[in-house]
């Protein structure tokens, strides 16, 4: 049996890399693999590009696009896991568990743009609510996201672990204080809500895991529910994913740390609160669900296989 041939463009990049892990050992692929020192050669990148059924892109957003630019094979898949393409026309954003039609429609595209991961944090708790009709579209949306310092690529890698560092590093650090986060324009879309949420992005000194928390006012939500209705509610719209979970109310009632579900494609979603106020907060790995594993899953999906392939 033939193998599926699979290439990835930006192969040495963090997310690259988290790829090649997930998917290097399995025999139903083969994995096309660019010479070093040609990477940037565009008549080889062309080469590969076209040569593959998958194309992972690992790259800088204008890089992105210049790699989808050079791809003239109509068989060539593309899953593209930069910023580029989230919000374009012709692309099938890649969070499945949103509805059967989103798992549907990643089945069937060539262009699947991968979402980002402070984006598959409030999209997974906030989208839902407001297709349940539970957050009212117009509702002013207020988010923040703890990550592990991975997100940030090799440079901000290499800046947490050098041997000497500059002693802010140990504490988290608040940035993105322009409130136009990169992840916002597709938040805003793949949620349905009428104004772009007020989102605030902390990184902190560990490695990889994320908690990403909105907050609501009971007295501003369509019937008025607690937090309790709101977690039942949940629980019924993700029944039967695999990787999505909301937990029974009240498992969690002290303390959640960002860092619970790392190394894992699994993202939980925690309710708490009472009658008036209520946060939800969605906890995965900013490398996982947030990024790698979501692009592999994506790929399982495409190629009709389980979407558990090599991610368990």
């Amino acid at each position: 049996m033939s193998r599926t041939k699979v290439y990835i463009d930006g192969q040495s990049g963090t997310t690259g890399l988290q790829i090649y892990d997930r998917i290097g050992a399995r025999d139903d692929l083969e994995l096309l693999r660019i010479d070093e020192d040609k990477r940037h050669d565009p008549d080889e990148r062309r080469k590969f590009l076209n040569s593959a059924d998958i194309v992972f892109l690992c790259l800088p957003d204008e890089g992105a696009r210049e790699a989808v630019a050079m791809i003239d094979n109509p068989d060539v898949r593309v899953i593209d896991a930069s910023t580029a393409h989230r919000t374009a026309d012709g692309w099938v954003y890649g969070f499945p568990e949103l509805s059967k039609e989103q798992r549907e429609a990643i089945r069937t595209s060539k262009r699947v743009a991968n979402p980002g991961c402070h984006a598959t944090g409030l999209i997974s708790t906030a989208a839902p609510l407001v297709r349940m009709g539970i957050l009212p579209a117009d509702y002013p949306l207020t988010c923040y996201s703890l990550t592990g310092y991975s997100g940030g690529g090799k440079k901000m890698i290499a800046q947490y672990e050098q041997a000497e560092r500059p002693a802010q590093l140990s504490a988290p650090g608040i940035y993105g204080l322009s409130l136009h986060h990169k992840h916002v324009p597709e938040m805003q879309k793949m949620t349905g809500l009428q104004y772009a949420p007020v989102f605030m992005p902390v990184v902190d000194d560990y490695y990889k895991g994320m908690a990403t928390t909105i907050m609501l006012c009971s007295r501003l939500l369509k019937g008025h529910p607690s937090a309790q209705d709101v977690c039942e509610r949940l629980q019924a719209y993700y029944a039967g994913e695999h990787f999505v979970e909301v937990l029974p109310f009240g498992t969690n009632e002290k303390t959640i740390y960002a860092n619970q579900l790392a190394g894992t494609n699994r993202l939980q979603i925690i309710v708490c609160g009472h009658e008036e106020q209520i946060s939800v907060t969605a906890l995965f790995d900013n490398l996982g669900k947030g990024a790698s594993g979501a692009a592999v899953q994506n790929m399982n999906i495409m190629l009709g296989l389980e979407e558990t392939t090599g991610l368990e």
